[in-house]
């Protein structure tokens, strides 16, 4: 009986032990799915927060609620000690893309990979609409928001300059938290780089002294031109105005010096109102740009077509009639504009 009990205890024993090995196989290759499946993420535009001073079980708890996972937090404790980040994971916002594993997700926050985002400066904005742009984007801290042009300018490293125009229109990189300042030095540290360059690379015997005429000009091309292709025959137009020491009788310019007052129309009173951006009532180019232009509109300012044509008016459909004599124009603008055509 001695010998039938202890061989009994084997048995259980070895039934025990060939249980506990299945068990932990099992559990081995429960945790490896885990590890490469992946995260429950809908749509594309996801992303979790992780917080300065959050503990995993923190992480872990804010993914389960999301639905993003619903393993145990024991899974995911067991992967970051297998991927040696165990008190390395960084503070900040992190994409859950379509398809990303957990064990992508520990790699990210271990290599503080966070999630970029875009803010775009559109070609053509002013310098208002891209503030009230930059204080729509809750992603950003503001620390603009209380400043005046003076002093944001200031901010810029550049006290004497007016805002306008000096922030180049393109698309900018940032993490969630950034200071909307930084989008803006970047801007205009770009703007600077831009105009500096294209300056030294410009046509001959332009009637332009400075790079900041240059940019005041290439603002005015850039709120004329309905299509990219008609840029530097706008440019030439404005060049041989300048050149000829005619009026450059161009309405934004107008609408600019009018600032709230204007309500969406010109009238005639308006191109007679005299204000230092009246290109109807002043020689030459306004004081300062009328908007952000965009690299486009700077090389066709300091690279205008060449011709004859003096004068240009809207088809209506975002291109234009050109002309080199008043006669011409004058039939254009009945055609065009008084849909008087013969």
């Amino acid at each position: 009986m001695k010998v039938r009990g202890i061989a009994l205890w084997r048995v259980i024993l070895l039934v025990l032990l060939l249980a506990a090995i299945a068990a932990g196989s099992w559990l081995w290759f429960d945790w490896a799915r885990f590890a490469r499946s992946p995260l429950t993420v809908a749509g594309t535009a996801q992303s979790i927060d992780v917080v300065r001073g959050a503990s995993f079980k923190d992480i872990v708890r804010d993914l389960r609620n999301r639905k993003a996972s619903q393993a145990s937090p024991l899974y995911w404790r067991l992967l970051v000690m297998q991927m040696h980040a165990s008190g390395r994971l960084h503070a900040g916002e992190y994409a859950l893309r379509p398809g990303m594993s957990p064990r992508d997700l520990i790699a990210d926050m271990a290599a503080g990979k966070v999630m970029q985002r875009n803010f775009t400066i559109v070609d053509g904005w002013t310098v208002a609409d891209l503030r009230r742009a930059l204080a729509a984007v809750d992603t950003l801290t503001h620390d603009t928001a209380d400043l005046d042009d003076a002093a944001l300018m200031k901010r810029m490293g550049a006290e004497d300059e007016h805002p306008e125009g000096r922030f180049l229109p393109e698309t900018y990189a940032y993490v969630k938290g950034d200071p909307d300042s930084t989008i803006l030095k970047r801007a205009y540290v770009a703007m600077s780089r831009t105009l500096d360059e294209a300056w030294k690379n410009r046509a001959p015997d332009l009637p332009l002294a400075t790079p900041y005429e240059a940019l005041i000009l290439a603002s005015i091309v850039e709120k004329e031109t309905g299509r990219a292709d008609e840029r530097p025959r706008i440019a030439g137009v404005f060049v041989r105005r300048l050149q000829q020491h005619i009026l450059l009788q161009t309405d934004p310019t107008v609408i600019y010096g009018m600032g709230a007052a204007y309500a969406g129309n010109i009238h005639k009173s308006d191109l007679t109102a005299d204000t230092p951006y009246n290109t109807y009532t002043r020689a030459g180019l306004p004081p300062t740009p009328i908007a952000l232009p965009g690299r486009a509109a700077i090389e066709a300012a300091l690279h205008p077509a060449a011709g004859s044509e003096l004068y240009f008016v809207a088809r209506g459909d975002g291109s234009h009639v050109f002309s080199s004599t008043l006669e011409e124009h004058n039939r254009a603008v009945a055609c065009y504009q008084l849909k008087r055509c013969k």
